[in-house]
């Protein structure tokens, strides 16, 4: 009964409509994995880039160190 219900005030509201049954999900053919390796090149750019800043900032403070 309480399913009904849920049901129910879900179909007045709207948004049954949206939410998928186990018997609206198709089979997906399966693709090669071709985004891992544009993931991993861009982890390996961003660590690039995150070891090149945190060089120059410290050697920016390094040199502000023995100007003192």
């Amino acid at each position: 009964m309480a399913s009904f219900a849920l049901d129910l005030v879900l179909w007045l509201t709207g948004v049954r409509g949206h939410i998928p049954r186990f018997d609206d999900f198709r089979p997906v053919p399966s693709t090669p994995a071709v985004g891992a390796s544009h993931l991993i090149r861009v982890m390996v750019i961003s660590a690039a880039v995150l070891a090149a800043l945190s060089l120059a900032v410290w050697g920016t403070v390094w040199i502000a160190i023995q100007l003192l």
